[in-house]
This record gives C-alpha cells, structure tokens and sequence, in this order.
C-alpha cells in the first residue's frame, strides 16, 4: 500500500479572536489565541504544502496592516507573524527551497491560508473550482481580492482526488463554498485527516458545532462535513486534526519534528 512519509505541522503565525466565530453561541466576550497552520508533507513522488499562512508584507507594513486588518476589529485582531514562521524559512531549515515544493494544495482561500503564496511563486497550487468561484464574487470578507491576482495559474479541481501516493483530497465544504481536507495515510502511526476550517476546535468535533463563519450561512452543510470527517476517522482508524486549536497544535511534533 502506497503511504506518505512524514508530515511537519508548521506554525505560520497566530491569530486573537472571538470565539463565537468557531464555536456560535458559545464563548461570547471571550478571546482565544489560535495557531495558524500550514502543513508539509513528504510523499515518495516529493513535496505538498498544505495552506501557506499569511502574507507577511501585510502584517509588517503599517499601511497594509490598518488597511486589510483595522476592518476586522475589535472581533478578529492582526494576526501575529514573526520571520521565521515565514514557509520558505522552515523549507530551509529543511534544506529545501520553494522548488523543491511540488504543489501547494489551498483548503480554501481564506487570508491566513493563501496570502503566503506570494513567497512561493512558481509552485503548482491546487484549488476546487466552487471555492475560487466564490471567493471571486466578493461576497466573502475573509477573501482579500488581490491575493486572487494569479489565480488564472492555479489547476482548479472538481470534488475528492488523489493528490499523491497516500495523500487523498476530501471535499468538507460548508465554512467556505469548496473548502478541502486532506486524508493522509502514514507507515507508522497511521492515518490523519487534516481538517482544514472545517474544524476549528476539537469543541467542534466534539458536539458537531459549525463555525459561525459559513458560506451563505449554510451551517447545516458545514455539520455534514464534521460528520463526514468524523466518519471516515472511524472506518480508517485515522486522527482527526483540527486547525484553530492552540491546545491540540501543542500536542503535535514540534518543528523540525515530524509524524509518521
């Protein structure tokens, strides 16, 4: 059976909120500090990234920082970045380049999750074909339109694929209109889903609670794919990962540790 090899959590920042928005009706007027995650993972056929953070050039220019984030108060503050939680510092720490990086696979486009592709320019980046088209009407605040500008090169797919020898594409929308999870089969510790936002919290898994933030308020598709996730972590024996969940991310292999 065809496995992945390793996978390495990468920390690309963090991010103050309310908790509403992960957990609705539950955790008004409180503020939670939340990892934002990328993942590396390495397959016999090379190298996938998972998400790429933010970008950082937003988050350190005053100018841009008031003009994409000041919208967001007080709910969502900044979120926090340092230099070397920037993806190509952890490539090379690795001794890798953004070369050496076959596709970078975006779980939807949401800022914290696209904006660092600008420091990975001539990677091959996978999106579903539903999650740009929406992300193109505007509609969706946590999109900022000019990290769309190279969209015309991504390869935009239609539902579940295999992306590599062990990594399988999982469609989980609801959080956003084509958002993806990724199913990786391990050798040795097993299996792991990576969530995405479709999980925020291991609060979500647990009572089956959307994010408060769905496309077109459709909360009942966003519980369907928690459902899904958790389903299909049964029947593969596999681990389920959430994405927001400071608690959980410290329990994960610190970097440049790895699972396997």
């Amino acid at each position: 059976m065809a496995h992945a090899l390793k996978v390495w959590p990468l920390l690309t920042g963090t991010i103050r909120y309310e908790k509403i928005l992960s957990t609705p009706h539950r955790g008004y007027g409180e503020f939670i500090d939340a990892p934002i995650l990328a993942y590396l993972i390495e397959t016999p056929n090379g190298h996938i990234l998972y998400d790429a953070g933010c970008d950082y050039r937003k988050l350190t220019d005053p100018a841009l920082l008031a003009r994409y984030f000041d919208p967001m108060r007080p709910q969502v503050e900044p979120p926090r970045m340092q230099e070397e939680q920037r993806i190509p510092r952890y490539l090379a720490q690795l001794g890798l380049t953004p070369s050496d990086i076959d596709l970078v696979f975006i779980g939807h486009l949401h800022f914290d999750h696209v904006g660092g592709l600008c420091n990975l320019p001539a990677c091959e980046v996978h999106v579903q074909a539903d999650e740009l088209a929406a992300a193109r009407t505007g509609m969706d605040t946590i999109v900022l339109a000019d990290e769309l500008v190279n969209a015309d090169r991504w390869r935009t797919k239609i539902g579940e694929y295999l992306v590599a020898p062990g990594v399988h594409a999982i469609t989980s929308p609801g959080h956003t209109a084509g958002h993806m999870s990724l199913f990786i089969e391990l050798p040795k510790r097993g299996s792991i889903i990576i969530c995405g936002d479709a999980v925020d919290l291991e609060e979500n898994l647990s009572l089956e609670i959307a994010p408060e933030c769905c496309w077109q308020g459709n909360e009942a598709l966003a519980v369907t794919s928690i459902r899904k996730l958790k389903e299909l972590a049964r029947a593969e024996g596999a681990e389920l990962w959430p994405n927001h969940d400071m608690a959980f991310f410290h329990g994960l292999p610190a970097f440049p540790a790895w699972r396997d």
